[in-house]
């Protein structure tokens, strides 16, 4: 069975470093306001999971630079995530709010949804 996780992790690996798409052009001003917006985002991941794979790959569509914590290789963001989310299940994506207080977003879908609805891509915003 470990054989099996393995191969099929390297499987993940390649076709997500083969395949990953482009982020959008956005003009430099909107671009640095949604960095902003999102500097106190963490999506907690494992690099070889499908389901972190689906909301990396929705991420950089969107151009939305959200920092990544492998949960799996650095102890301390297995730790933090148990402590704040509650479980050590990814992917799950920590949303600090404006008073310091923080959202934990389990379930691949559910972030994908919270992500688009938070930062829509409209054609107006797009750089040419």
């Amino acid at each position: 069975m470990v054989v099996v996780r393995w191969v099929l992790a390297r499987i993940i690996l390649l076709v997500d470093f083969l395949f990953h798409p482009r982020g959008v052009k956005r003009a430099p001003e909107l671009q640095a306001d949604i960095d902003r917006q999102t500097a106190g985002y963490a999506l907690y991941q494992y690099a070889a999971c499908p389901f972190c794979v689906k909301v990396r790959w929705a991420m950089q569509r969107n151009s939305l630079n959200i920092e990544t914590r492998d949960a799996k290789r650095n102890p301390r963001f297995a730790e933090e995530l148990v402590a704040g989310g509650g479980q050590l299940k990814v992917p799950c994506l920590r949303v600090e709010k404006d008073d310091g207080s923080a959202e934990w977003l389990y379930e691949s879908s559910e972030i994908i949804a919270f992500l688009d609805e938070r930062f829509p891509l409209k054609n107006a915003d797009l750089a040419v």
